[in-house]
């Protein structure tokens, strides 16, 4: 097989706007986005073809790949320079040959990966001139493949679960301007140089640095002797090799690993055999959530060391955690709604409730012990520090109720509280998702503390939300907390003011429950804003804000630092 000219290709369609997105690009280069490239799952399991726009471009998926390493017999390995006017990493050095099997009968074939290779054979000879007679199919050696992405700016990822060919030919090379504009043949010595110089003007491919630094052996270098196996190495996000990358902000960053984590959750929650209780787990998941908790780990672990899919399932458990907690929550605050759906609760009933929150503490555990890429040595570290967790939310929880009883309740107790109740699953998250990653102490400390503001001021702007906001977009009842009885921040310094009209207004309000009506409720509001507790409230809020910016200022930047920083202002944002 000769291969496909730009013409014949298998193509799909892409998104709308992906005109607008490629103008001003290379006419050649924009015609090759629409190829219908293959979407897998993280294990490489065929979902079905996409475009290699769609494939590529914002939040991106993951799709099959191929990098061929292609040594001649001197024992010299080619490379390649991508054009500068490529529209994924122009202008970076790659291995000899780095594209995509298409979707076609011929090259999805997975028997002896004969798929991968006529993609690489049909590739060679269109980026680099090279005669499909030169490089046999049988003389490729499938080695292995390894799963990463990589963001190269605001618009362009790769996702991708690449197959490691190896092949040792003397080739004649013309290479095609359009895709390649400088080659050079490197001796083993040579590459090593290369990897360890760190040259911004020879600037290495993220995927071809995973490749040569972390899976690459000398047996590769000699014909016949590369090892093959069934694995797939996991190289987590590795943006922050690629110079100058320009990391996705926190919508894009959550959405980039968001369904990989629903999908764990899920798989977590129905397990059992027990329909009823499989349905009252997944209630307030399936009620949907931005899956700040859940990402954290990830988040963190990409802006301060190396990240990896056990981060996702680590994250998926404190998910789950966080949600049993809620279902708890509903039950002991008596929520009847929650993310705009019925309580757990009411949707099921009361036992029911209470026996699968249950089952979700457990199910979470459970999760961790078989997390993907967590050494057995770390989990005695885990279940300490998720155990911390779930002790701290319960310790904060008891005393939310207890607080609802007192007369008097100071400011330090109601911090007390709150670090328990919301800020130990953020500093949670934070201090394990940056252990994991293999930083250093102060770092994880220094990640402890930023969790820890970033959760305190979540709480205090979550406070100052339900006062602020009306029902619809809080997806409950507005003003739930003052007619409840909450001793939130706001409620300890109004009480804390001199006798006053508005004093008593909050007064005749606060604890009264289903008592009151809406128009009290929006006085007693009223009289939170005219004591100044408001203000008061939201002053603490952004000092909390400016510790954690803080504790980011002390860390080395990063392309993942953009999504952090954005999460610490995430809740502040809401209410200017």
């Amino acid at each position: 097989m000769s291969g496909y000219v730009i013409s014949d290709v298998p193509t799909a369609q892409v998104r709308s706007d992906a005109s607008d997105v490629l103008g001003g690009s290379d006419s050649i280069q924009e015609s090759l986005m629409a190829e219908a490239v293959i979407q897998v799952s993280e294990n490489d399991e065929v979902i079905g073809p996409i475009s290699k726009f769609d494939s590529h471009y914002k939040v991106g998926t993951y799709h099959r790949a191929f990098s061929v390493l292609l040594f001649d017999s001197s024992g010299r390995l080619l490379l390649q320079r991508r054009a500068s006017h490529k529209i994924t990493f122009p202008d970076v050095w790659a291995n000899s040959c780095c594209s995509h099997p298409l979707h076609s009968d011929e090259e999805l074939e997975m028997k002896n990966n004969l798929g991968v290779k006529r993609a690489a054979i049909r590739k060679l000879e269109q980026e680099l001139g090279i005669s499909p007679s030169q490089v046999p199919i049988d003389n490729f050696d499938f080695v292995t493949k390894m799963r990463y992405q990589a963001r190269q700016d605001d618009d362009w990822i790769e996702r991708e679960v690449d197959h490691c060919l190896v092949i040792h030919a003397d080739v004649d090379v013309n290479p095609n301007p359009n895709e390649v504009s400088e080659i050079k043949w490197v001796s083993q010595a040579e590459l090593e140089e290369m990897l360890l110089a760190e040259d911004p003007e020879n600037v290495i491919a993220p995927w071809f640095r995973c490749i040569a630094a972390r899976i690459m052996d000398d047996d590769w270098w000699r014909p016949g002797c590369a090892k093959s196996d069934d694995l797939i190495h996991d190289m987590g996000d590795v943006s922050h090799m690629l110079p100058n990358a320009i990391g996705a902000d926190l919508n894009t960053s959550i959405a980039e690993v968001k369904d990989l984590v629903e999908l764990r959750i899920e798989r977590a929650l129905t397990h059992t055999s027990l329909e009823r209780l499989s349905g009252a787990m997944m209630h307030l998941v399936e009620g949907g959530g931005k899956r700040l908790r859940a990402t954290l780990p990830w988040l963190v672990a990409k802006a301060v060391g190396d990240s990896h899919s056990g981060l996702l399932d680590v994250g998926a458990a404190i998910e789950i955690i966080h949600n049993f907690t809620l279902v708890h929550d509903d039950i002991m605050d008596d929520d009847d709604i929650r993310r705009g759906r019925p309580a757990v609760h009411v949707e099921y009933d009361l036992p029911t409730a209470i026996n699968a929150g249950d089952a979700m503490l457990a199910i979470a555990f459970e999760a961790m012990a078989v997390a993907e890429g967590i050494e057995p040595e770390l989990l005695p570290f885990l279940v300490k520090r998720i155990g911390r967790m779930v002790r701290k939310c319960s310790e904060g929880q008891q005393l939310d109720i207890e607080f609802e009883d007192r007369g008097f309740v100071t400011e330090e107790e109601y911090i007390t509280m709150i670090h328990g109740k919301t800020a130990a699953m953020f500093l949670t998250c934070a201090e394990v998702g940056s252990h994991l990653a293999g930083a250093d102490s102060d770092t994880i400390e220094c990640m402890h503390d930023w969790g820890l503001a970033v959760g305190l001021c979540f709480q205090l702007m979550d406070d100052l939300i339900d006062v602020l906001s009306d029902s619809d977009t809080l997806g409950k009842p507005s003003g739930s907390d003052v007619a409840q009885g909450k001793r939130t921040l706001m409620v300890i310094h109004a009480l804390g003011q001199p006798p006053s009209n508005s004093k008593d207004d909050l007064m005749a309000v606060l604890g009264k429950g289903d008592d009151v009506s809406a128009e009290q409720v929006l006085l007693a509001h009223k009289a939170l804003e005219d004591l100044g507790s408001i203000d008061y409230a939201r002053s603490k809020a952004e000092s909390y804000h400016r510790k954690a910016h803080d504790c980011l200022d002390r860390l080395p930047d990063s392309p993942a630092m953009r999504a952090l920083r954005e999460l610490t202002d995430y809740q502040l944002k809401r209410i200017y």
